[in-house]
């Protein structure tokens, strides 16, 4: 299993989170993601290695950017 965790601007609720978590969730591959809306990180669980650029795709789809992934 692969931890990553990354930060993502404009998040500010409950509901931004669930948009995140929505779309980062249909990546192939992706068992759990958890978001902190406080610190704006989004920690990915995943079975493999994921691309950056897949999960880039999927927070610009739910409306937020990601800044940086670490891990």
């Amino acid at each position: 299993m692969t931890e990553c965790i990354y930060t993502v601007s404009g998040m500010a609720c409950g509901h931004c989170a669930g948009f995140v978590t929505e779309e980062i969730e249909r990546i192939a591959g992706v068992l759990a993601v958890a978001v902190d809306v406080e610190t704006g990180t989004v920690t990915v669980t995943s079975n493999r290695d994921l691309n950056v650029a897949d999960v880039r795709a999927a927070v610009e789809e739910a409306g937020y950017e990601l800044t940086t992934a670490t891990g």
